[in-house]
């Protein structure tokens, strides 16, 4: 079944007959005390800030296929936190941050967002992981006025879905990013044939519509295969087999992180050297570039930032690699790249917005949200125009066990 907008409609209410016995988030606001709610022009009360503390939520991957990504994120999300919080907070009050994990399971994330939209009373939900499981959450957060804040997915209906003052996403849409890869290798290598494999969720379907356009509008370039596969999928073999009779030239992968590994191993065990692959951000992974034995050798992904490997000189970017490290045993990975940037962003926004905080004056703070990020080297700009994060697109390869920049494609 491909999860889309309408299908998680059946996750949300499975998700919410669970939670049989949680407070309805539109009443029991109007309930909360003068320290718990402040004023919205909104005229739903605010949860989930006090005189001392701001309370956001996240609804994550900590133990399922994407938890390459979700333990990462909030583990350097909040190290930002607690240096802000040291040094007294954002306009005196404390950041606490509650994370529950959905194991990349819809009806779970559901349950998630209702719980800490209800019980918790978070005031914004940050760094969600997954198309389906946001599109299923995002009723439950609005009913409150609870905004979603850099989720943890580049789908095109996380800048869509819902009025645009409760939506802000880290970068360009999987549509967008993985055209602008393909469009230039396709351009470059004189790729005649594309295919796709991919998650039947938005995550993949937006690859696999971009193929599809590109393929209707370049009369060079035909999609002469898609295959869908399971997110817990291990074995491509078949799949692999089935794409080299084929002739595919580049083949499109919106899958998990091992998925990728396994996929690109696989056609390298084969011997199908003539083949290009590329992956979306999910696949732009330390994890992935240094898979065991070359697996993912020659794979392409697109990415919003460099390789952190490629700024080790860097002094703002050692000094995190370095901490990261000290903190948690791990090397850097995306994910906390994202979790360090999607932590700044938050905080700059709570600084902007002022201390008579609400979501009207949050939105009008992360309106103004702009740096360079020292880490990172991206730019980050969110206008009233776009919630957009960060805008650059870059095109790497894995060589030799790491990744090496091709190119910036915008």
């Amino acid at each position: 079944m491909r999860w889309t907008f309408k299908t998680t409609l059946l996750a949300l209410t499975v998700g919410t007959i669970g939670l049989v016995g949680c407070n309805n988030p539109e009443t029991t606001s109007a309930t909360s005390t003068d320290a718990e709610a402040t004023a919205s022009t909104s005229d739903i009360p605010v949860q989930g800030v006090t005189d001392t503390e701001i309370v956001l939520g996240g609804a994550n991957d900590l133990s399922g296929p994407f938890a390459g990504f979700g333990n990462p994120a909030v583990t350097a999300a909040n190290m930002y936190f607690d240096e802000v919080n040291a040094a007294g907070g954002v306009n005196g009050r404390k950041i606490r941050y509650i994370v529950e994990d959905h194991s990349y399971q819809v009806p779970k994330a559901v349950q998630a967002a209702n719980k800490l939209v209800s019980r918790d009373k978070v005031f914004a939900m940050l760094m969600s992981l997954g198309t389906p499981h946001n599109l299923a959450s995002f009723p439950i957060m609005d009913r409150a006025n609870v905004p979603s804040v850099m989720p943890i997915t580049f789908a095109t209906p996380m800048q869509e879905e819902g009025a645009l003052n409760r939506r802000y996403t880290i970068g360009s849409t999987y549509y967008d990013s993985m055209k602008l890869g393909m469009e230039y290798l396709i351009a470059e290598n004189d790729v005649k044939n594309l295919c796709v494999m991919y998650i039947p969720s938005d995550y993949g379907e937006e690859t696999n519509a971009a193929a599809k356009d590109i393929s209707d509008n370049n009369p060079n370039v035909t999609l002469v295969a898609s295959s869908s596969h399971r997110p817990d999928e291990t074995d491509f073999s078949g799949a692999i087999a089935k794409l080299k009779e084929s002739n595919c030239d580049l083949i499109a992968l919106s899958l998990t992180i091992r998925g990728a590994i396994t996929a690109v191993g696989t056609a390298n065990a084969m011997g199908w050297s003539d083949v290009k692959f590329i992956a979306p951000a999910t696949g732009f992974h330390p994890a992935v570039a240094a898979a065991p034995g070359g697996a993912s050798e020659g794979l392409y992904a697109v990415s919003y930032y460099n390789d952190l490997a490629l700024r080790a000189n860097e002094p703002e970017t050692k000094a995190f690699v370095d901490k990261f490290k000290k903190a948690t045993g791990e090397d850097v990975s995306a994910g906390a790249i994202i979790g360090h940037v999607a932590a700044r962003i938050t905080v700059d926004g709570l600084k902007a917005a002022g201390p008579d905080l609400n979501a009207d004056t949050f939105n009008a703070g992360l309106e103004t949200v702009s740096f360079v990020d020292g880490v990172t080297g991206s730019t980050v700009a969110i206008t009233p125009e776009s919630h957009v994060a960060i805008n650059d697109v870059y095109l790497s390869q894995v060589n030799s066990g790491a990744w090496k920049t091709v190119t910036q494609l915008k």
